[in-house]
């Protein structure tokens, strides 16, 4: 038996089931919660060295055995800083200076050269090219300890042991930002562009540095801000290629304090406040570049 069906009227149906109410966001919340939870205590865990580090460099000696790691002493700290700078005739400022010629000068002409050779990558055809970039690649790989002996080598038979050069130029090398000046090139410097430059009678050298390096800027400091730090932690290559204390960068001077803080315990407070000193200059420089840092991680993301 057919029901009939009045034309305009939709026939009659079942009433619909109430769908099952949504669920709540209660566990939303508490996954949300579970993962700043866990957040935080990854930054604690991160930052105690560096409260530890505040806390004892505001210590004297006496205090820094007396109280707690995390407890408060005398502060001390503008007192520690004189010590610091005038122990052994000012010898930590020395080294302070040495670190910053290092890294200063080591990271500015290693990120222009990584800049140069992926700017060619990126711009230039010639024969094996890609092989030529998967040996860079390679390079990556090889950890930077296992080349000492070879760069000591290398220097005592050039005669450049304990010498400025020993410890600078091997800093020039940096595979990992020629990798990462391709990238940077492919997404900030356009073909198009280039040959529109070339057609304007530009030669390759203005190209590149009038046209292609302004470009390229945030990928330059990217570069710069990872081989300032890397220079500046290189403790092995300064032990391997120095042994005039005046040659020393902060972090091997204060490793030479910190060997003799048993039969000089007054050294303790100075290795302290020193390392809480040896810390500022790279925090500035990620303050002072962040906003080029920022931008440069997001290079070739979206093209």
């Amino acid at each position: 038996m057919t029901t009939a069906v009045t034309p305009g009227r939709r026939p009659h149906s079942r009433p619909r089931l109430h769908p099952r109410s949504r669920p709540r966001s209660r566990p939303r919340i508490l996954s949300r919660t579970a993962v700043n939870a866990a957040l935080l205590l990854v930054a604690a865990y991160t930052l105690m060295p560096l409260a530890w580090l505040v806390l004892a460099a505001t210590k004297d000696r006496r205090d820094l055995f007396a109280t707690g790691p995390y407890s408060p002493g005398g502060f001390n700290l503008l007192a520690n800083l004189g010590d610091v700078f005038t122990y052994d005739n000012g010898i930590f400022g020395r080294w302070l200076a040495n670190s910053l010629l290092y890294t200063v000068a080591g990271a500015a002409l290693s990120a222009l050269i990584s800049v140069a050779c992926g700017y060619a990558f990126h711009a230039y055809e010639f024969r094996h090219k890609e092989r030529l970039f998967g040996v860079v690649l390679a390079g990556v790989l090889v950890p930077a300890t296992v080349l000492q002996l070879p760069l000591y080598l290398m220097a005592s038979a050039a005669g450049a042991v304990n010498t400025y050069w020993a410890y600078l130029l091997p800093a020039l090398v940096n595979p990992f930002g020629v990798y990462l000046a391709r990238v940077f090139a492919e997404g900030y410097v356009p073909h198009e562009v280039l040959a529109a430059a070339r057609v304007d009678g530009a030669g390759e050298l203005r190209l590149f540095a009038h046209v292609s390096l302004p470009m390229l800027w945030p990928g330059f400091v990217t570069i710069f801000l990872f081989t300032f730090t890397a220079i500046w932690n290189n403790f092995y290559g300064a032990l391997t290629m120095l042994n005039d204390e005046r040659l020393y960068p902060v972090s091997l001077g204060l490793f030479m304090w910190n060997r003799s803080v048993y039969q000089q315990p007054e050294l303790y407070p100075l290795v302290i406040t020193g390392s809480l000193v040896s810390v500022l200059p790279l925090v500035l420089a990620f303050l002072g570049l962040q906003r080029f840092w920022r931008s440069g991680l997001t290079a070739g993301a979206v093209k």
